[in-house]
């Protein structure tokens, strides 16, 4: 269970606070107040972090902030080759190839120089920079003019430059460097060849040989087929599956999630003597925490079958968590799934409140010129939040904005008013959303409950703003949509 101070970080980090979107980033790489340590989540918060900063103070440089040098520290200490799966992917990379530019040759610096080294030409990564070399170049259109168009044989050798420097260095990644420089001898070029073997020729001692010698995606291959889950015809044999199950453990020591996978399957075969639900579901979970699509599925749909029927909790949340992040990897089962758990609202145009909410919006972006009290300024927001997400009037009224923001959805939860009614997960699909829950989000920072008041005092106050917003806007906005009457 999460403690006390890690929630109220994390409430802090949602609502924009760049210090605590640094520290939450910190405790998912270092597992500070018992957090797990995922690196994907800390590179998620750096990135937003950021941007954060960057928005804040946007006629600065950002290297001469103080909060910059924060996340670069922190940026550093993140394994690159951990978060490829991660949305905040391309943010990290980028920012590891700014570090290695530092002038004065900092530990940020080379520890980057060490990440992307280690990212490019570790052969424990092969399979990995196969997948990395494709989304280069699929990415080259999104990536910033200075890293599209990057030859990947040209960054794999400048990698092997940095891994020269800090071999002859004296820095903590020395030792690494050498390590990493020594499998990368003959005896790596041997692995090559013996797989490059099994690939062209299907030869099965190449492949157990290679294998044999710790090639990763070997291990992984030799136990699919003594397990016969690539394809082959099916088996019964309880001694294959054994064999099959050592070597996919082996390569999932390695932090292969596929062999993850694997392993969970043969774990639920009836046939196989260590047959345990417990264990494959253990084996399953790993690979979502990896990011294998199908795993992150299966999880999201296994805690959905599961969720809690008391009503004290949000059902659905976690589940969701998951199969939204499956159906970002494009897995099509998902996407049906995660419409029976969120609500879908992307078009404010249909949704309620539509021009109310347009008012509200010029309200507040004229808010010193009309005087606008505190508790009308809140409720402007209420109304583009009600707009964005398709709420119900006691929903608009009621909702604590501060905390209706998650990873993926927005939680819409009005039961410490009215009990009846059940919470509501609606997905944010659009960046208009991210930006209204952003927006008021700072406007209800520190917000006292009495400025609002009783739901009594909330209705009275809703008639008085939207009468006044409708007699003040409502004109401007037809001369807007039809210039004949300007």
């Amino acid at each position: 269970m999460a403690s006390r101070e890690f929630l109220k970080i994390l409430s802090s980090a949602r609502l924009g606070d760049v210090l605590a979107q640094q520290k939450l980033a910190e405790a998912y790489l270092t597992g500070a107040f018992k957090t797990p340590i995922q690196p994907s989540n800390a590179l998620i918060w750096l990135e937003k972090s950021y941007l954060s900063a960057k928005s804040q103070a946007p006629n600065t440089q950002s290297t001469s902030q103080p909060e910059n040098h924060s996340i670069l520290s922190l940026m550093a200490n993140i394994p690159l080759a951990e978060t490829f799966y991660s949305p905040a992917f391309q943010f990290g990379w980028e920012s590891f190839w700014r570090l290695t530019e530092a002038q004065d040759e900092s530990n940020n610096a080379l520890a980057a120089k060490w990440q992307l080294a280690n990212l490019l030409i570790n052969p424990s990564n092969q399979e990995l920079q196969i997948q990395l070399m494709d989304w280069v170049k699929k990415q080259s259109s999104s990536l910033s003019e200075k890293f599209s168009g990057q030859d990947f044989n040209a960054l794999q050798k400048r990698a092997r430059q940095y891994l020269k420097e800090l071999a002859d260095g004296n820095s903590t990644f020395a030792t690494q460097a050498k390590e990493l420089l020594i499998k990368l001898q003959p005896k790596n070029e041997a692995l090559s060849s013996l797989w490059n073997v099994w690939l062209e020729d299907r030869n099965e001692d190449a492949l157990t040989q290679a294998a044999e010698l710790g090639l990763t995606v070997a291990k992984l291959t030799l136990g699919l087929r003594l397990a016969q889950l690539d394809g082959a015809a099916e088996t019964k044999s309880n001694a294959s599956l054994k064999k099959a199950a050592h070597w996919i453990e082996l390569a999932a020591k390695d932090g292969d999630r596929d062999a993850w996978y694997a392993l969970g399957e043969i774990y639920r075969r009836p046939q196989f003597s260590g047959y345990s639900a417990t264990e494959s579901d253990r084996c399953f979970d790993r690979a979502a925490d990896l990011g294998h699509p199908q795993a992150q599925l299966r999880k999201g749909a296994n805690l959905w079958r599961k969720r809690e029927r008391n009503e004290e909790k949000v059902r659905g949340l976690q589940a969701s968590y998951w199969i939204w992040q499956a159906q970002q990897q494009g897995v099509a089962k998902a996407k049906e799934l995660l419409g029976k758990i969120l609500v879908s609202c992307p078009n404010p145009k249909r949704n309620d409140w539509y021009e109310l909410a347009q008012y509200a919006d010029q309200a507040i972006n004229h808010h010193a010129e009309h005087k606008l009290d505190e508790d009308w300024l809140l409720l402007c927001h209420r109304l583009i939040i009600a707009n964005q997400f398709n709420f119900s009037k006691a929903e608009l009224l009621l909702s604590e904005v501060g905390q209706l923001q998650h990873e993926h959805c927005v939680v819409v939860d009005i039961r410490w008013e009215l009990p009846k009614i059940l919470p509501r997960l609606i997905q944010i699909e659009t960046i208009q959303q991210r930006r209204a829950l952003l927006a008021a989000g700072k406007a209800f920072v520190g917000v006292e409950p009495e400025i609002e008041g009783n739901l009594r005092q909330r209705r009275y106050r809703f008639d008085q703003v939207t009468n006044w917003l409708i007699s003040a806007f409502s004109k401007n906005t037809k001369n807007q949509s039809d210039p004949e009457l300007a």
